[in-house]
């Protein structure tokens, strides 16, 4: 039998050599190293794993685009006449001809797929459908030697904010009919930082362009889209008729952003506007009629405006504005089932002595007012005027306004309506108004040279100025303060 010790070194002659010693030693050095390449590729191996899940998972289970509908028997795609949706190609020629050849054929529809499509101001047509696929934009270019001067509006004079010619809108039309303006709320985006900035630094020569403005057109539809960063007013049809605006979300910065109205009725006829949201940087809604004299002259009174189940914000101005440019006269008039909500004030009627014009039969319903410093506003000394050309012997008439159903959360001045000798607030009914406040002021329900009533118990408690009503219609106080307001007594049912 052989010795296994025979096979082993001495303990006194085994020895490790010195470069086995260094390769020793840098044994965790290459682990650590091993250890960090592994975590990497483990990582991106995890990353590309999650990443064609997620791949794998829009492929199978998200929603195809939406396809675009044949609303008109004749369909074109702005690809059709070379547009290109980079955001850098000016398409202005390609809408241009798009609508020119819509026109040759009587009418039809022009489709903007999805993309970023530059452009320049240009003109629609009669029959015509103007369809934003989902993801579509519309980029006005924000260079205004781009965009043309056009005449004054008859309405106003010499012009808004300039004397002289203005700049015209990014979507344009006059004498119309039967224009559609739709999609699956595809975007019109009018890049207006460029112009608030210039118009802040007084470096425009002349009044700034809506975003999208028609005149004197019939049978308008606008619904389904989105209308964002206007230079000037937003949406503003003058002189139109028979006018539906549905389902439009309406956006500008709520500070920095001056005069961008979202809906500008003036001088309109038969308009609804339903299921809308604004958040603006000046008036949500303002209806008009033109300017002074000239609004006077032209003779166009807004009338038969029904506003309906609309969601408004306002840090400037107001959620919903009559004026102050009415002088052509603003009646029949219905807003209800309205939220704004975290704004300078809910609704106003503004207007001043050179006007003329009258405000009357104006219902508001179902109001909701949501952390607004004002709620109801009636101002009659909003002095800004065209020129010295005005008549200031030209007096406003206010009357037969009602509120039935106001609510309100934080509101800081409920009712603020003052009227003066020469323009009095006429026949005010309050009905059914809960509003809750957050100034521990005295006179918070505020009134000046108004006349009216209040049916019903209402809070806060009304102004002196008002005849109370109980909920049958029995007289139960007159106004203490008729004398001084010097406002003569109304049949209320008359």
């Amino acid at each position: 039998m052989v010795e296994s010790s025979k096979f082993l070194p001495r303990s006194s002659s085994f020895r490790i050599r010195p470069e086995s010693r260094g390769l020793l030693q840098s044994i965790p050095v290459i682990l650590s190293t091993h250890r960090i390449l592994l975590a990497v590729i483990w990582a991106v191996g995890f990353i590309l794993i999650i990443s064609w899940q997620k791949l794998a998972v829009d492929s199978f289970w998200a929603p195809p685009p939406r396809p675009i509908p044949r609303l008109r028997p004749i369909v074109f795609n702005l690809t059709d006449f070379g547009g290109v949706g980079d955001g850098v190609t000016l398409n202005t020629k390609a809408f241009e001809t798009a609508v020119s050849e819509i026109r040759r054929r009587g009418g039809g529809q022009l489709n903007v797929e999805p993309g970023r499509w530059l452009t320049a101001p240009f003109n629609l047509t009669s029959h015509m459908t103007l369809f934003l696929a989902q993801n579509a934009v519309v980029l006005g270019i924000d260079d205004e030697r781009y965009w043309p001067l056009m005449p004054p509006l008859p309405s106003y004079g010499y012009g808004r904010e300039r004397a002289g010619p203005r700049y015209g809108s990014l979507i344009h039309g006059q004498n119309l009919r039967d224009v559609v303006i739709t999609g699956h709320n595809g975007t019109i985006n009018g890049q207006g930082q460029t112009w608030w900035t210039k118009y802040r630094k007084n470096q425009l020569n002349h009044t700034r362009g809506p975003l999208v403005q028609l005149m004197w057109s019939r049978d308008i539809h606008i619904s389904d889209v989105t209308l964002r960063d206007s230079p000037f007013w937003t949406l503003h049809p003058y002189d139109c008729r028979n006018v539906t605006i549905r389902n439009v979300t309406i956006l500008a910065p709520l500070s920095g952003a001056p005069n961008t109205d979202g809906i500008d009725p003036d001088s309109c006829e038969n308009m609804l506007i339903e299921d809308c949201y604004i958040s603006v940087g000046d008036d949500g809604i303002a209806i008009k009629s033109g300017w002074d004299q000239y609004g006077i002259a032209y003779g166009r009174p807004s009338t038969n405006i029904l506003i309906r189940n609309v969601i408004v914000r306002s840090m400037i101005s107001a959620g919903v504005s009559i004026g102050s440019e009415m002088s052509g006269g603003v009646s029949n008039i219905t807003i209800e089932n309205l939220l704004v909500w975290n704004s300078k004030r809910g609704i106003r009627i503004k207007t001043s002595a050179g006007r003329g014009g009258y405000v009357r039969k104006v219902n508001y319903r179902n109001l909701t007012l949501d952390n607004v410093r004002v709620g109801i506003v009636i101002k009659t000394d909003y002095n800004e005027h065209p020129d010295e050309g005005f008549d200031p012997k030209a007096l406003p008439i206010i009357e037969d306004i009602s509120f039935d159903g106001v609510r309100g959360n934080g509101v800081r001045i409920p009712v603020r309506i003052y009227g003066s000798p020469e323009i009095p607030v006429r026949n005010v009914t309050f009905r059914d108004v809960l509003i809750g406040i957050t100034y521990k002021k005295k006179r918070i329900f505020q009134c000046s040279f108004v006349q009216g009533r209040v049916i019903g118990r209402i809070f806060p408690a009304p102004c002196d100025d008002l005849d109370l009503y109980d909920e049958e219609g029995n007289l139960v106080r007159r106004s203490k303060v008729t004398s001084r307001n010097n406002v003569t007594e109304v049949d209320y049912d008359s």
